[in-house]
């Protein structure tokens, strides 16, 4: 399966991003509040980025680097990386249970960080191979 290149980022609008970083902060109990050195940033970044199409992996970097900008007081992590597993959620509809899985799971440690760049690109390669 070939990924497009694509507006990725499209339906998720920057106003989408701050009320889902909000829901977030509500259920948690949390403070929900742009920081004041990286809303700004993180906010022109992912505008830039939603108009333009974009490989999967430079999507799951704009949300990672995202995370990294933390541009609200909390569930950065969260908030960026639940978006990226919804991204990625029509190309899951085609894989079975396992293999979905791991992609999902995937998405969101490198969004989070936790994992690195090179594992993402096999996970993408080894998704595009089916």
């Amino acid at each position: 399966m070939k990924i497009p290149v694509q507006r990725w980022l499209e339906p998720f609008s920057w106003s989408a991003v701050t009320d889902n970083n909000a829901a977030i902060c509500k259920a948690k109990s949390a403070l929900h509040k742009p920081t004041s050195d990286g809303h700004e940033p993180a906010r022109r970044l992912w505008e830039n980025a939603c108009a333009r199409e974009i490989s999967l992996i430079e999507a799951l970097d704009i949300c990672r680097e995202c995370h990294r900008l933390a541009p609200f007081c909390f569930y950065n992590g969260n908030t960026f990386a639940g978006i990226a597993r919804a991204m990625v959620y029509p190309l899951l509809q085609r894989l079975d249970a396992p293999t979905a899985l791991i992609v999902r799971n995937t998405v969101g440690h490198y969004v989070a960080g936790t994992i690195g760049r090179t594992e993402m690109e096999q996970v993408v390669k080894a998704l595009e191979a089916k």
